[in-house]
């Protein structure tokens, strides 16, 4: 429930830590950031809308991120030169 990255470049702020776990490193306990946060924001550094993009599964279109409740973590970005 708890998960680290590393980013550099491409838009992200340097030298910064977002968010905390619990003492055993288990849980998200302060700014948690869902799997799907994540995915969209990271398409958003790409310049990608996470919201537009969708993938052919058996022939139906299907959202990216399955239509869960996510959003793109602006606190760590440097600007914001898309909206989304």
């Amino acid at each position: 429930q708890g998960f680290s990255t590393w980013l550099a470049g491409g838009g992200v702020k340097g030298g910064m830590i977002f968010g905390e776990t619990d003492e055993f490193g288990h849980k998200a306990v302060v700014d948690p950031v869902s799997p799907n946060d994540y995915h969209a924001t990271v398409l958003h550094l790409f310049g990608l809308d996470y919201a537009k993009l969708v993938y052919h599964n058996n022939g139906l279109e299907q959202n990216i991120t399955d239509n869960k409740p996510c959003r793109v973590v602006k606190e760590i970005l440097k600007h914001s030169p898309i909206a989304g």
